[in-house]
């Protein structure tokens, strides 16, 4: 198989790892199967769009930078140091910043819609 192709491969691997063996990456996913069908159903534009699918996008790609530092970190040291301690929280914050940030967009685009489809 062509190197080039390898890659995806590999990716696909990571990708199902994921979602196999980390919590917070299967409710994001789950989240996830929830939106599309009502970014499908409300008529959001193109905009709109492109800033549902981004969120998604950096939601999961943070989750699994998040879970490569910490595998790495355990792999590097199995017992608790204070440094990869910290530098696993803040891997974490950094994907709970983007989820907040990623749920304030969805209230912004969807919440119009919400309160049309209830007549207020």
């Amino acid at each position: 198989m062509h190197p080039f192709f390898k890659g995806f491969v590999f990716a696909f691997q990571g990708m199902r790892t994921l979602l196999k063996e980390e919590r917070n990456a299967r409710f994001h996913a789950f989240v996830t199967l929830l939106l599309l069908p009502l970014a499908c159903y409300y008529p959001i534009s193109q905009v709109e769009w492109l800033f549902v699918i981004l969120c998604i996008g950096l939601v999961f790609s943070a989750e699994a930078f998040n879970s490569a530092l910490e595998r790495l970190a355990n792999r590097i040291q199995a017992d608790y140091d204070p440094l990869i301690g910290q530098a696993k929280d803040l891997a974490a914050a950094a994907v709970l910043i983007l989820s907040i940030a990623s749920a304030a967009i969805g209230l912004i685009i969807f919440t119009p819609h919400f309160l049309h489809t209830l007549g207020l």
